[in-house]
C-alpha cells in the first residue's frame, strides 16, 4: 500500500532538494556588499514618508474582515449555480435563506457604521 505513495515521497525529496540548493547557492554565489541604498526600504519606487511601524487604525481591520466575509461568501454560490436544476425549488429557497441571511448582517454592519472611513 505504501508503494503507491513513493512517487510523491520522491517529488517532495526532489522538491525540497531543488529548493535547498538554490537558496545555499543563491548565498554561496551571490555578492555580499550591503550599501545603503541595498538596505534602504523599498515600496513601490517611492521612500517611505516616515516610520514604517506606525499604527493602523483599528478600522482598516475591520473593513477588511467585512470585505472578505462577505466576498468569499459568492464562492458558495458558484457551486450552488452549478447544481442549480438538480437542487430544484430547495435549492432555491435554500439559498435565499443564505443570502438573507448574508443581508441582514450586510444591513447591521452598515447601520453600525463599521463601512464609514472618516
Amino acid at each position: 500500500m505504501l508503494k503507491a505513495y513513493l512517487p510523491v515521497l520522491i517529488l517532495v525529496l526532489v522538491a525540497a532538494g531543488f529548493a535547498a540548493f538554490a537558496v545555499v547557492a543563491s548565498y554561496l554565489l551571490g555578492q555580499h556588499k550591503p550599501t545603503r541604498v541595498k538596505m534602504a526600504p523599498y515600496e513601490c519606487g517611492i521612500a517611505s514618508p516616515g516610520y514604517g511601524r506606525t499604527r493602523i487604525p483599528l478600522r482598516y481591520y475591520t473593513v477588511a474582515m467585512l470585505f472578505l466575509l462577505f466576498d468569499l461568501e459568492v464562492v458558495f454560490l458558484y457551486p450552488w449555480a452549478v447544481t442549480f436544476k438538480k437542487l430544484g425549488l430547495f435549492g432555491l429557497v435554500e439559498m435565499m435563506v443564505f443570502i438573507g441571511i448574508l443581508l441582514v448582517g450586510y444591513i447591521y454592519v452598515w447601520k453600525k457604521g463599521a463601512l464609514e472611513w472618516d
